[in-house]
């Protein structure tokens, strides 16, 4: 059970060091009716994963409010937990009618709009975190910032940052926003962040970076096909056995190990991966294992 919360940034809320995922518990995953994901919230707080990461669009627009109805009925009260959500991606749904394509939208309208929408769906009065889905190439910092400070002032969110952002997109908007992550797709089958300068960029500005995808979207979990799998599994089988761990406890512990800090978020629907997932913070890498499994993944030496 993890047990330590941790801030992302100076004057942001504290966060549990784990984040559990919704995106697949509901129309784009595992289906699970609202007492299913009741248990799973409640599974997740007692492995002291606390936080809860979301979007406007997971579940066709239905997830939030799928999630607000849940936790009515989990033993998980709000003020217990973190509530992380994204917006600006616009998705033509049937619920959304106003949505004509799939485009980005950065507009102070649609990002005001959006976090009352989730607001309402998942029948809370704040957000503890909300962030820019993605980078639009008509996105204005100054706008984006203006509705963060809007809605920070309002009392209905507590920090805002990115998600998917470069390194030169995230430095515009910090320019004109306090950042507190920049959440992006990282895992040992994705090192990119660690060689493009956005970890190291979260690491200047002293805030943590959130991981989506840290378990490669499942490819490391399943039967090895591409190269790069099989060096990785190959690598990863001795390491569990000396660490006592598995897969999956391994690959989040790679992510955990790193001095950044980073923020693993789970991207599963069954309670028992949550709670072997929660153990995973007590690995302590030693810095030869962490460089083999680097090395597994690059599939080359060092310079």
């Amino acid at each position: 059970m993890l047990s330590k919360k941790i801030k992302l940034s100076k004057n942001s809320p504290e966060f549990s060091r784990i984040v559990t995922g919704v995106w697949k518990w509901g129309n784009w995953g595992a289906k699970l009716q609202i007492e299913e994901i009741s248990k799973l919230i409640d599974c997740s707080v007692e492995q002291g994963i606390s936080s809860f990461d979301h979007a406007d669009i997971y579940g066709d627009y239905m997830e939030e409010e799928r999630f607000g109805k849940a936790l009515k009925q989990s033993t998980s009260s709000r003020d217990k937990i973190e509530i992380i959500t994204k917006c600006g991606i616009k998705l033509p749904k049937p619920n959304r009618p106003a949505n004509k394509i799939h485009c980005y939208d950065t507009s102070k309208k649609h990002i005001l709009l959006s976090v009352e929408n989730s607001l309402k769906a998942l029948g809370t009065d704040y957000l503890d975190l909300l962030l820019i889905h993605r980078p639009s190439p008509l996105m204005s910092p100054e706008i984006i910032a203006e509705a963060f400070d809007e809605l920070k002032s309002a009392g209905k969110l507590r920090a805002f940052g990115v998600s998917n952002f470069t390194p030169d997109q995230f430095e515009t908007q910090n320019q004109f926003s306090e950042l507190a992550t920049n959440q992006i797709e990282l895992s040992l089958a994705k090192l990119d962040p660690f060689l493009d300068g956005s970890i190291l960029q979260c690491q200047k500005h002293g805030i943590r970076p959130m991981a989506w995808s840290p378990l490669g979207s499942g490819r490391l979990m399943k039967e090895a096909e591409t190269e790069q799998e099989k060096r990785i599994a190959k690598m990863a089988k001795g390491l569990c056995e000396k660490y006592n761990c598995d897969k999956a406890q391994l690959f989040l512990a790679f992510l955990l190990n790193h001095p950044s800090g980073i923020l693993p978020i789970l991207g599963t629907s069954k309670k028992e991966r949550i709670v072997a997932a929660s153990k995973s913070a007590e690995i302590i890498l030693e810095n030869d294992d962490w460089f083999s499994l680097w090395l597994a993944s690059a599939g080359k030496a060092l310079p």
